[in-house]
C-alpha cells in the first residue's frame, strides 16, 4: 500500500517544477519544449531499464512503475532541463557545470533524503554510478538542443 508522504512526495515532485515553468517566458518555453519533451521519453525509458536492472529500491509495496519511477520522470526532468537550456544555451561550459551541480546535489545529498523518509534507496548502484547514470544525459540534452536550433535557424543567445 502506498504510503500517504509517498503520496505527497509524488504530487509535489510533479507539481513544483511544473508550476516553475509559469515563469519561463512563453519563447523559452516554446523553444525548449521539444528537447524537454524529448528527454522526458528517454528518461522513462532510462527508468524502465533501471527498474528491470534493479537499481534502485522504492520502499512501498507492491511495486509499481508508474507510482514510483515515472513521478520522477515527469515531474522535475522537463522543467528542470528547460530552466538549465534557459539560463545557460550557449555556453556548453556553464551549461554542464550547471548540470553537475544539480545532478550532483540530488546524487549525494537528495537521495539521502529519500532514503531517510523511506522513500527510495539506492541498490545496485553506489552514489558515482547513480551521479554518471542522471549526469551523462547533460550532454544528449545540449546536443538535442543544439540541432534543433539549426534546423529551425535560432541564433545562440
Amino acid at each position: 500500500m502506498t504510503s500517504k508522504k509517498h503520496k505527497l512526495f509524488n504530487a509535489l515532485l510533479v507539481l513544483i517544477p511544473w508550476l516553475s515553468l509559469l515563469f519561463i517566458g512563453r519563447r523559452s518555453f516554446k523553444r525548449y519544449s521539444f528537447t524537454g519533451i524529448f528527454i522526458v521519453i528517454f528518461e522513462i525509458i532510462n527508468h524502465l531499464y533501471g527498474h528491470k536492472r534493479k537499481w534502485w529500491k522504492f520502499y512501498d509495496k507492491p511495486k509499481s512503475f508508474i507510482r514510483d519511477e515515472l513521478p520522477f520522470s515527469i515531474g522535475p526532468y522537463m522543467p528542470l532541463s528547460m530552466w538549465l537550456l534557459k539560463i545557460s544555451y550557449g555556453n556548453f561550459k556553464k551549461f554542464i557545470l550547471l548540470n553537475g551541480i544539480v545532478d550532483g546535489i540530488f546524487a549525494f545529498v537528495v537521495m539521502d533524503v529519500l532514503k531517510k523518509f523511506k522513500i527510495i534507496r539506492l541498490n545496485r548502484l553506489n552514489r558515482i554510478q547513480f551521479f554518471i547514470y542522471i549526469h551523462y544525459k547533460a550532454y544528449l540534452l545540449y546536443g538535442v538542443q543544439y540541432l534543433i536550433e539549426k534546423i529551425r535557424g535560432y541564433r545562440l543567445t
